[in-house]
């Protein structure tokens, strides 16, 4: 008693538990979705050296120009579908997942297109090697299927995470990751495709998990007030959903070049082999840790649609802060990880020692830059879910274009800092977002977007929808909630 007490004077105890356990789920999920890829690459690695150089290629430029697009398209159903779902507007939910689905179905085919010419994108335009371009080339047909399966699966994720189903997405991401597993081995070892058959797996799994997603929508008992089958009506509010989506993917996108153009100029500077490698490694490490915090990331978007949508802007800002507060924690303990055994980490990268002990001289950098992308994410998680994209890529913007991009490359070149002033830029944009999330978050009135309503969405009887799966907060705890102190 006595220490569920003084634990509850820190951080409410009911809240984060329920965030806790939905940010769990997500984690599996992301981390599930992230290994696709790599391990194809794993794979192709062992055919040759040229194989595993143009498969690295090309899922860098497919996360440039895809896969990174279609997850900032899918990011605006955390808005509209959690609003709507906060207001028991439950009918706009599978409105918009049709009307988000039709989007990036449109965007997958402008996206194929330049996936089929990619041997002369990369060659004339970014000066690859052409026999690596080639080879990537081929890599990138054989992935077109899976941007068309990666868009819808992005868009029913949200469709689910914003109702607080998300178990079913760990099982439809881990089970397929499985099958992948086994079906490119089998391709790439035992058939003609060989180096095709990486891609191509890729791309089947992709499907497999959209099939098996799709399955549990349409027969899931639960979701028969959100999923009432498809409808002409979504055509309807098409301009609606894209001119969020595109602040959406311009929101995440920019985040995501701003990492791959550190990679680009790592291999200008002197002893590139050994900056490169350290770059790498270096995002590598920041990429796992916010895939560790991205589940409370998403939790905080869904608390804050739901809630905004319901009308209880309080509530949202309660259950934000409780997520923070989760999130400096969980980082707390893995920057004394890193900071403990940083060598031991580097040497799963790497066994030469000049480039262990360069990343040992960067991780003071990395352990700042991994504390404000905790908070970073927590704060982009309640632009999310209160619709404030197009801000937000406007701060995106100035952030790393305007200052992180300008000081590295200065540190880097002008002030010869080489991989650490990389770092160090990295460092100032990411700062310079957080701070600017942080006075947003701070002044800007909390509300609900102007959705369009459902008069058949009045009827709130007794269903499973209203026996909140975690995140809703009763009205009585939401009443208690309004009167606790905004620290």
């Amino acid at each position: 008693m006595a220490k569920e007490g003084w634990l509850s004077r820190i951080v409410d105890v009911v809240e984060a538990k329920r965030q806790v356990m939905f940010a769990l789920p997500m984690v599996l999920t992301n981390v599930s979705n992230y290994m696709f890829p790599l391990v194809s690459v794993m794979f192709v690695g062992h055919i040759g050296e040229l194989e595993l150089a143009a498969s690295t290629l090309a899922n860098s430029w497919a996360g440039v120009t895809g896969f990174a697009f279609m997850t900032g398209l899918s990011v605006a159903l955390e808005t509209l579908c959690g609003q709507a779902y906060g207001a028991k507007n439950y009918k706009m939910l599978g409105i918009y997942l049709q009307t988000s689905c039709i989007i990036s179905t449109l965007f997958s085919i402008i996206i194929s297109i330049m996936w089929w010419y990619t041997q002369p994108i990369l060659v004339i335009l970014l000066h690859q090697n052409p026999n690596v371009s080639k080879q990537a080339s081929i890599y990138m047909r054989h992935l077109i299927p899976g941007i068309f399966a990666f868009g819808i699966f992005q868009n029913i994720m949200r469709f689910l995470q914003t109702q607080s189903l998300v178990w079913p997405l760990v099982v439809c991401s881990t089970l397929p990751l499985l099958f992948h597993v086994g079906l490119v081995y089998f391709l790439v070892r035992f058939t003609s495709l060989g180096f095709r058959g990486a891609p191509l797996a890729i791309s089947i799994s992709l499907w497999v998990s959209v099939l098996m997603i799709l399955v549990y929508v349409i027969c899931a008992r639960t979701l028969r007030k959100t999923w009432t089958g498809l409808s002409k009506e979504s055509f309807g509010y098409v301009l609606v959903n894209l001119k969020l989506a595109l602040a959406s993917a311009a929101m995440i996108c920019l985040e995501y070049w701003a990492f791959e153009f550190l990679i680009l100029v790592a291999g200008l500077l002197p002893n590139s082999e050994t900056s490169t490698s350290v770059v790498a490694m270096c995002i590598g490490t920041q990429s796992i840790a916010y895939n560790i915090t991205y589940g409370l990331s998403a939790a905080t978007s869904t608390r804050v649609s739901n809630e905004l949508g319901a009308m209880r802007p309080d509530v949202a800002k309660h259950a934000m802060k409780v997520t923070m507060k989760l999130s400096i924690a969980l980082t707390t303990i893995m920057l004394l990880a890193l900071g403990i055994w940083h060598k031991n980490w580097a040497h799963l990268f790497s066994d030469n020692i000049n480039i262990i002990n360069s990343f040992a001289s960067i991780t003071p950098f990395i352990c700042i830059s991994i504390s404000l992308d905790s908070i970073q994410g927590v704060l982009s998680g309640v632009s999310r879910g209160s619709g404030w994209q197009n801000l937000t890529t406007f701060i995106n913007l100035s952030s790393y274009i305007g200052i992180c991009i300008p000081v590295a490359c200065l540190l880097a070149f002008k002030l010869q800092f080489h991989a650490k002033g990389l770092w160090v830029g990295l460092i100032c944009g990411i700062g310079s977002q957080t701070m600017a999330l942080f006075l947003v978050t701070y002044f800007k009135k909390w509300s609900a977007l102007d959705l369009p309503n459902y008069d058949d969405t009045q009827n709130h009887g007794s269903t499973e929808l209203e026996q909140v799966r975690f995140l809703h907060i009763e009205e009585e705890d939401a009443q208690t909630i309004e009167k606790l102190p905004l620290i």
